[in-house]
């Protein structure tokens, strides 16, 4: 056991990664496939398309395109893109079958002329973000798996020190996604900022204490079992667990300077970035990177020196995720900083959304992301990308691929579920606040229909993800993933997926468990 441990911890480890270039074109089979079902929804399926074959065109091409398509993915994207065209081009396009948001709501009402402070309680559903939120997850669950298995290509498993994969990605997304509906709260009630602190920091802290001991059984079982592990990931006894459990809980103890930042007009982005660029002061002038590359592991500090470094660079993904939250979550996305112009007026939240604004504001920060990213690498900040340290290059590669693969599918449910949009007319004179927000008609309603197979994955996507790596474990401690053939590997990985799949549906009608 103890020879095996050896050679699978080698197995995973020093791996330099593989270029950004091949993590987007593996990363756009996703997009490929639920363009194929958007596809088949509208124009051939008249009611919900069987769970089977939504796990064939959902689910089984993820599987692929880390595998045996790894190579040459835009095959396979191609795969699924031919069919997809030739249904567009030959199937008419079906009647309305598809329940719209707020289509027996009205036209919404207008801002009251005094300010309330009492918010609905709802927000309208954005399709795409769900269906974002549940192809991330199937990525992630995925990977932590079929990283065990030679079918896996080595240049797509975590860097040592430096570079770019599909599992760093991952990681970081899955940040990045939670920071996303970390604004729910916000938006609903902007003044939630301003709410006593310890009672937050109680109530997130109870939330939290699950995944916390989650994390230290995690240990004791590495520990007790002799099951390979990786100790540069993120030390010797810190986790991905600890990471995401103490990340609502410096968001709550920042509250006070959010609400700060805010409310002296400027974006809560430059928030996020701004931790992102303390971290890399952090790293490169006082000493940090060099503290986690040479210090010995002689306390409970050092010992865990990869995790805790990390923790800022990590506060910043997530904090730049909440500010895409509050774009892409309310019906207009200038409604979040609106409520800090204009003195926390009250607005329905469940009011059909201006799609199209959501699109264009996204594709403006897609551009500047991937534009900061792009001169980090022109400057040659730090060594690259470093999802170890969490580095500024990393932050704004997270932040890039995210904000542009949520606009990607906007885009996918403007292309697939188009509604006309009526155009601007001013009602009333402009005011100051008028480069937020400008009287309009309210907008048709949106479609609300995503994938049930998806929907299902999101609406329990924490505990699929903690019962994803009890399953990852029983597998590694129950055969020697690593000798496998690719037979095995594909079969094994496969009736992994389809189990994660059938509990995700089982549990469909309900919500276990929320961060």
């Amino acid at each position: 056991m103890n020879e095996y441990k050896a050679s699978k911890e080698a197995f995973v480890s020093g791996m330099t990664g593989s270029t950004i270039f091949h993590v987007n074109l593996i990363s756009s089979v996703a997009l490929a496939s639920i363009a194929l079902y958007s596809a088949l929804r509208t124009r051939v399926c008249r009611a919900d398309i069987p769970f089977v074959f939504s796990w064939m065109i959902l689910v089984l091409p993820l599987i692929l395109s880390m595998t045996l398509f790894a190579d040459n993915p835009v095959l396979l994207v191609v795969i699924l893109l031919v069919p997809t065209i030739l249904v567009c081009l030959r199937a008419p396009r079906l009647g309305a079958t598809i329940p719209l948001a707020g289509a027996s709501q009205g036209s919404a009402k207008s801002p009251p002329a005094e300010p309330k402070y009492e918010f609905n309680s709802n927000l309208a559903p954005l399709p795409a973000l769900t269906t974002y939120r549940a192809h991330m997850m199937l990525m992630t669950v995925l990977g932590i798996l079929a990283v065990d298995f030679p079918v896996f290509p080595r240049s797509l498993a975590k860097c040592e020190s430096y570079g770019v994969s599909l599992m760093d990605l991952g990681v970081g997304s899955f940040v990045f996604s939670n920071g996303v509906v970390s604004a729910i709260p916000l938006i609903k009630y902007p003044r939630y900022l301003q709410a006593p602190l310890f009672p937050k920091l109680c109530a997130v802290v109870q939330k939290t204490l699950p995944i916390i001991a989650l994390g230290v059984i995690r240990v004791l079982l590495v520990k007790g079992t002799e099951y390979p592990e990786h100790e540069t990931e993120y030390g010797t006894h810190w986790n991905f667990f600890i990471t995401l459990a103490l990340l609502p809980v410096f968001q709550v103890l920042l509250h006070p300077l959010i609400y700060d930042v805010l409310s002296r007009d400027v974006p809560l982005s430059c928030l996020g970035a701004g931790f992102g660029l303390l971290q890399q002061l952090a790293l490169s002038k006082l000493g940090l990177k060099e503290y986690v590359k040479t210090a010995p592991r002689i306390n409970l500090i050092s010992a865990n020196k990869e995790g805790i470094a990390s923790l800022l660079g990590y506060l910043s993904i997530h904090t730049l995720g909440i500010s895409i939250g509050t774009i892409v979550l309310p019906p207009l996305p200038s409604y979040f900083r609106r409520q800090f112009v204009e003195g926390f007026r009250s607005m329905d939240l469940d009011r059909p959304r201006w799609i199209d604004k959501t699109a264009i504001e996204l594709a403006s920060y897609s551009i500047v992301w991937w534009a900061v990213f792009g001169l980090t690498r022109l400057i040659g900040m730090d060594e690259g990308v470093s999802r170890q340290t969490a580095n500024f290059p990393y932050v704004m590669w997270i932040t890039a691929f995210n904000t542009s693969f949520i606009l990607a599918y906007v885009v996918l449910d403007m292309i697939f579920y188009p509604l006309p949009v009526p155009k601007p007319k001013i009602t009333s004179p402009p005011s100051p606040a008028s480069r937020y927000y400008s009287p309009t008609p309210t907008p048709p309603p949106s479609p609300i229909y995503t994938p049930p197979l998806l929907e299902a994955i999101n609406k329990n996507s924490l505990l699929l993800f903690l019962l994803a790596n009890v399953g990852t474990g029983l597998v590694n401690v129950s055969m020697q993933t690593m000798y496998a053939e690719t037979a095995t590997s594909m079969g094994v990985l496969t009736l992994y997926a389809l189990a994660f799949c059938c509990v995700a549906w089982a549990l469909r009608q309900t919500r276990v468990w929320r961060l």
